[in-house]
């Protein structure tokens, strides 16, 4: 058993610290932010802390010092003073109708006017909203804190809804515009969210809201560091390596793999998914967590509108800012929608270009991705697709590469037939990509039975599969001979790094036909290119 209380089961700040549960301090920086400005929004995606740094606000300006005894705010803050505060959780007004929504927020706005009391000749949210601030501040004496929880969620799922997204807009729009009106009775106003502001155009009007998400100064106020990590939680991984019997060193590249590699900024710290990492070393696992403890429903609906999408095309694009910060209504492509929800990160900037490269943040988010993208382009059952990959894996645990490749071409005939003809796919270079996505999806869900790495097509090795006793190199090509598939093994170089390996190097060209939909031919070769099995079909 732990003897470390992890909060995994709650996002409330006052029942973390009052049972002592782990909690990584960002109380220094949230004090920078309200002695800076008086208006701050933070994008992130899902669980990412979100509504904790919402609640340790809240706790802050009731003047709960208590609970922040031992925290770096204690050093910073001298007065302490109590104001009022109006904290609005939004998500509970996502997949709700507007006339829904707005019973409910009137619902939350009651609950207020209960204490300040209301006027009732105020009847929209936005009336109400406004004189529950003049109530509080001539009640208190004290100017008022507004803190808006997820102010997204409820317009998320009506992306492609024209009618009910804009009667939804105009709704939150009219109880957003008081927090401008009324800004000489308020003491700070924080938003959180998953999109940036402007792409809802319902704080239009707000212009003097402080866009923090890409400000390096505050890349990590969600989300662990990988100094929060090496640091206040080192003895936290230090039982985890324990209780998997693996060394700390182990550990920590164990958890970085699956949990880490989140960027928000140019020069963003190292950032890992603060849900999944908690759940990790409070269950001693390392499962998808973050991924699995949502829906991907809203990411599918969205992917239909790009029939054609493949993660081939954006793992690893270099996009300008407006190419991945657009409106999602508006964008040409899904990649504005993946990066704000946090399928794609930024891997670095190339300030001499202006461009920055976006990545899967870590393997749990790519495994997540490819697991929906199988059940979206794929009507094969888990069943058929699991046995696939654990074939593949034990004959490749086993040496035998022509047995996993015989196992995947028949995998690929089990598709349906449909699939490749439909009219998105037909164009020869839609079927080019479509097997290039197939090939990237089999072999992303074989990393969980065995080290693969997929690359990129465009210049590095397709595959690279590591077991215990041999290295794979397989380089995949749609409609072109094996030939050169293997010469570009060999003029690119890509089988040198391992071959002081001391593991035997098999190099592999692959051929699959479009028009036969499957593989046809493939050739294995040992590092000095003596054939080692051939096969044609």
């Amino acid at each position: 058993m732990s003897k470390f209380k992890y909060p995994v089961d709650t996002d409330q700040f006052q029942r973390i610290r009052e049972d002592d549960k782990v909690y990584v301090d960002k109380t220094g920086i949230m004090y920078s932010l309200v002695s800076k400005y008086q208006y701050v929004f933070l994008a992130r995606p899902r669980r990412f802390g979100k509504s904790l740094l919402c609640n340790t606000f809240k706790a802050y300006f009731q003047g709960q010092k208590e609970l922040f005894e031992g925290l770096k705010v204690m050093d910073l803050e001298k007065e302490w003073k109590t104001y009022p505060v109006l904290h609005f959780t939004m998500s509970g007004l996502k997949n709700l109708k507007v006339s829904e929504a707005k019973t409910k927020l009137e619902t939350m706005i009651r609950g207020y006017e209960s204490i300040y009391g209301s006027d009732p000749l105020s009847i929209t949210p936005g009336d109400r909203f406004r004189n529950l601030i003049h109530n509080a501040r001539k009640q208190t004496g004290e100017n008022v804190v507004v803190i808006l929880d997820e102010y997204d969620a409820p317009v998320m799922r009506l992306l492609y809804d024209t009618e009910q997204l804009e009667e939804m807009r105009m709704m939150l729009r009219e109880f957003y515009q008081v927090l401008k009106d009324e800004g000489e009775y308020l003491k700070f106003v924080f938003i959180t969210g998953v999109t940036k502001f402007s792409q809802m155009s319902i704080f239009s009007e707000l212009n003097n809201l402080n866009q923090i998400s890409m400000i390096d100064e505050y890349s990590g106020l969600c989300g662990i560091t990988q100094e929060e990590l090496d640091t206040f939680l080192r003895p936290c991984v230090e039982e985890y390596a324990s209780n998997l019997e693996i060394s700390t060193d182990e550990a920590y590249a164990l958890l970085k793999s699956k949990y880490d590699g989140y960027h928000f900024a140019r020069k963003s710290q190292d950032i890992y998914a603060p849900f999944s990492l908690m759940h990790a070393l409070n269950n001693n696992t390392t499962d998808n967590f973050w991924f699995e403890s949502g829906t991907s429903a809203s990411l599918i609906d969205h992917l239909k509108h790009f029939p054609s999408f493949n993660p081939l095309d954006f793992d690893g694009v270099e996009l300008s800012l407006e190419e991945f910060n657009v409106p999602c209504e508006n964008a040409s492509t899904p990649v504005p929608m993946l990066y704000q929800s946090g399928y794609l990160t930024i891997d670095y900037y190339n300030k001499e270009d202006d461009v920055y490269v976006l990545h899967f943040p870590n393997y749990e988010v790519r495994q997540g991705m490819v697991y929906s993208l199988t059940n979206y382009l794929m009507d094969i059952s888990d069943w058929d697709r699991n046995a696939t990959i654990l074939a593949m894996a034990r004959a490749l645990k086993r040496g035998d590469l022509p047995s996993a490749l015989t196992e995947l071409r028949s995998y690929i005939a089990s598709l349906p037939y449909d699939i490749i003809t439909r009219k998105e796919w037909m164009a020869k270079k839609k079927k080019e990509a479509f097997y290039k996505l197939l090939m990237y999806i089999v072999f992303s869900l074989l990393n969980s039975k065995v080290d693969t790495e997929v690359k990129s097509v465009l210049g590095r090795a397709d595959v690279v599969i590591k077991t215990k006793n041999d290295i794979y190199v397989l380089e995949l090509k749609v409609d072109d001979p094996v030939d050169n598939a293997l010469s570009q093994i060999d003029s690119k170089g890509y089988a040198i790094p391992y071959e002081a390996d001391g593991r035997q190097v098999t190099k592999c060209g692959v051929k699959i036909s479009s028009e036969v939909r499957n593989i046809t031919h493939w050739r294995a070769v040992d590092k000095d290119g003596k054939v080692i099995d051939e096969q044609k079909f």
